[in-house]
């Protein structure tokens, strides 16, 4: 593989397809806004979406502008960045099954001085179902050779089978080097310190094994539900759209050996070994360590919401089985993790939108202080990812005044906002960026996203046999009261962090 260049090039067509899409005009045209506004894109930049929409360029430029002034905040509005922006977008309005439409595509593409040294990336916003048929077109006009990348958008596949097929379609065309699959949990500036906060500093790596570590949480909830992704989520399921991706990639970084350098292939190695090592299930397993549940009606954030089936845009999904909450008790069977139990847990229309990571320390071994009071607990690292990016260090320590020790938890506090005072670039800021660089780190390998789905595929097939249906939860709870006992079982309890 050629080595990353951390320099930006010269020349760049970021091209989107599905480009008036939800995901489009919500993350990426906002985030290529944010790197206009800081001067982060190459200097000849082309952004150029593709869509069914009939639209010419300034049709488009309008929907674009609409996005910048809906998902960029107030204070980060910049009417001449604006401007410079809308002068670099493009629209092309094609079918991308009618091999008719393509020439358009093709055309615009080499119509450059700069055509052999221009990076093209193309960004693949529509269903995985079309990423082999876009992938053949670009082949067949000459576009897909090097510097040419392309952008896998979540998910790949359903299953460990069809996962394959779509490797396999897009590998026909684009080398591994040039296929980036995107999870913008990777790109988030908290994910990354995890990184730095264990390998850039001696204070906690030589406690991260199983000799201090008691357990871990991982937690990703969400006070939304299906929204206008009903179709699409009534096929896949939590597991599926988030613990087969975003909460086995955090698992990784918690979990990984120190690479020998964060860069290159040495991450990905790293995290593929965690994966391979994470425990099989069997069907015992699944029916005792596995919680799975749907929300009904209930109150989010104050105001009443509708339960799943009714917000599912189908005529009646009483009989659905799919869930939209997971909550699971795994091991990584490694010399470092060996006995200590990770415990993960997602689901929508929750009792609030947290992102977090937990590592809880073992108690001493030795109880020095055999008549203090007050209140202790055991140490515990928590990681924000979302919403407020930040670290806090729990621990004991004395209260101050004479006649004995009164203990109870303190906490060291890092909020990154706060800390570095300035914009924390959005995840997608820096994923696209790093694309444009040629930078694979922080992004999914093909032999990474198979080992994921074979590890998950257990889970699936034994709850498509079994037939049972989802615990149910209200809408605005904390879940199940099952993932409570899976959790409670082992003597432990899940923790929330909260900073402020």
């Amino acid at each position: 593989m050629p080595p990353a260049d951390m320099a930006l090039p010269d020349h760049c067509d970021f091209v989107v397809f599905g480009g008036t899409g939800d995901l489009s005009m919500r993350k990426l045209l906002p985030a290529l806004y944010h790197c206009a506004l800081e001067d982060r894109l190459p200097a000849d930049t082309r952004i150029i979406g593709i869509s069914r929409a009939d639209l010419d360029d300034a049709g488009f430029r309008a929907e674009v502008r609409r996005s910048i002034a809906t998902h960029v905040p107030a204070d980060r509005q910049d009417a001449s960045a604006v401007e410079r922006l809308l002068e670099r977008v493009f629209h092309l309005t094609l079918d991308v099954n009618d091999p008719a439409d393509w020439h358009q595509v093709h055309g615009l593409l080499k119509d450059r001085p700069a055509f052999e040294e221009t990076v093209r990336v193309f960004y693949m916003a529509v269903a995985p179902t079309l990423f082999g048929t876009i992938s053949q077109r670009l082949a067949e006009g000459g576009v897909a050779d090097d510097p040419a990348r392309v952008v896998l958008e979540k998910p790949i596949g359903h299953d460990l089978a069809s996962a394959r097929a779509i490797n396999d379609a897009v590998g026909e065309v684009f080398e591994e080097h040039q296929i980036f699959r995107i999870d913008h949990y990777l790109g988030k500036e908290s994910v990354q310190n995890l990184l730095v906060t264990r390998f850039a500093n001696t204070l906690l790596e030589p406690l991260w094994n199983s000799h201090w570590i008691d357990h871990v949480q991982i937690t990703v909830a969400e006070t939304v539900g299906v929204g206008t992704r009903g179709g699409y989520y009534d096929h896949a399921g939590a597991l599926r759209d988030m613990v087969q991706n975003h909460l086995l990639q955090l698992l990784c970084l918690v979990a990984m050996e120190p690479p020998i350098e964060v860069g290159r292939e040495d991450v990905r190695d790293e995290k593929l070994k965690v994966l391979q090592a994470l425990r099989p299930w069997t069907r015992e397993e699944i029916d005792t360590d596995i919680v799975r549940g749907r929300y009904t009606a209930g109150i989010v954030d104050g105001e009443p919401v509708p339960a799943y089936r009714e917000e599912v845009a189908s005529a009646d999904r009483e009989e659905s089985l799919t869930e939209t909450f997971v909550a699971l008790k795994t091991e990584v069977q490694n010399w470092r993790w060996a006995g200590v139990p990770f415990y993960l847990r997602t689901g929508k229309r929750m009792d609030r939108r947290s992102s977090e990571i937990v590592i809880v320390f073992k108690e001493p071994p030795h109880d020095v202080f055999p008549h203090r009071t007050g209140v202790t607990q055991p140490n515990r690292l928590h990681i924000q990812v979302q919403p407020d990016e930040g670290m806090r260090l729990h621990l004991t320590a004395k209260e101050p005044g004479p006649g004995g020790y009164r203990m109870r938890p303190v906490s060291l506090d890092l909020n990154y906002a706060t800390a570095f005072g300035r914009h924390s670039p959005d995840a997608y800021e820096r994923l696209l960026m790093d694309v444009v660089r040629g930078i694979p780190t922080l992004f999914m390998r093909r032999d990474e996203v198979e080992a994921a789905w074979a590890w998950c595929e257990p889970i699936l097939q034994h709850w498509a046999e079994s037939g049972l249906p989802p615990k149910r939860y209200p809408a605005g709870s904390a879940g199940p009261t099952t993932a409570f006992t899976l959790i409670e079982r082992d003597g432990r309890s899940w923790q929330e962090a909260e900073l402020s």
